[in-house]
């Protein structure tokens, strides 16, 4: 059993970080990581256009600055290679396709114990340390809801992990089922793409630009919360009008 200071699940940005926070204060780790590469969901399971949807002062890692060259939202290759470059700069090396499956804490030795089974040789391997850093992300299992119907769809039906372009959607009928980050943005390069895009969401919306959400942040630090969000959805009004023509309200079946 290897015994170390502090293991830390999962190695995408917040592992790194944690990674390269550990190093700066000389304290030895590991990374346990079931993929083969470090942020596999920027480099792996994300879509071509993705950008980040936040200005990069709010984004970058622990004791390393984006370059100054890099744009305010910048496209996923810009940071995914500030990505490798913290990667470099730190030494941090995870233990890929090692699948945890099984964590326990002991109150007696103050310990951490941890299982996981390494997928290229197919055994387990256990590890001992005093912290436990989980950084599996909340987007680690994508989930498809159960939809009545949805199995006998005759049309192609793809979780946002699965999406990279709106390209082969092009004269199609696309329903995009959200509209968080992920599936307004979906959403767009479909519309680029001239597919006949619609999106469905539980409750109505108010659409914030990415500039209105960093006035948000900066208003943040002098004003309560429950007054920037009312201050937001009049800005939000004023900018883009009344959208309710946009809005259709369902109540029976939506078919493509």
């Amino acid at each position: 059993m290897e015994e170390q200071v502090a293991i830390i699940v999962g190695s995408g940005p917040s592992g790194l970080a944690t990674a390269a926070c550990l190093s700066h204060l000389s304290i030895p780790y590991i990374i346990l990581e079931r993929e083969d590469c470090f942020a596999s969901l920027w480099k792996k399971y994300s879509y071509d256009r993705l950008h980040l949807h936040l200005g990069k002062q709010f984004c970058e890692l622990p004791h390393m600055s984006f370059p100054s060259s890099y744009p305010t939202y910048m496209p996923k290759n810009m940071f995914t290679q500030y990505l490798d470059d913290y990667v470099s700069h730190f030494k941090i090396s995870p233990l890929y396709q090692r699948n945890v499956e099984f964590a326990e804490y002991n109150e007696v030795s103050k310990t951490w114990f941890v299982k996981a089974r390494n997928a290229n040789s197919g055994e387990d391997e256990k590890y001992c340390a005093k912290f436990l850093v989980v950084a599996t992300g909340e987007a680690t299992n994508p989930y498809i809801p159960e939809v009545e119907g949805l199995n006998t769809f005759p049309g192609k039906v793809l979780h946002s992990t699965q999406f990279k372009s709106g390209k082969e959607f092009e004269n199609k009928n696309v329903l995009v089922v959200g509209s968080g980050n992920s599936g307004m943005e979906i959403a767009l390069d479909l519309v680029n793409h001239c597919a006949k895009t619609s999106i469905i969401v539980r409750s109505l919306v108010h659409f914030i630009s990415r500039e209105m959400v960093d006035l948000a942040k900066f208003m943040l630090k002098h004003f309560q919360l429950s007054l920037v969000d009312s201050l937001l959805v009049m800005l939000s009004k004023l900018v883009y009008g009344d959208l309710t023509k946009y809005v259709k309200k369902i109540t029976t079946q939506y078919s493509l």
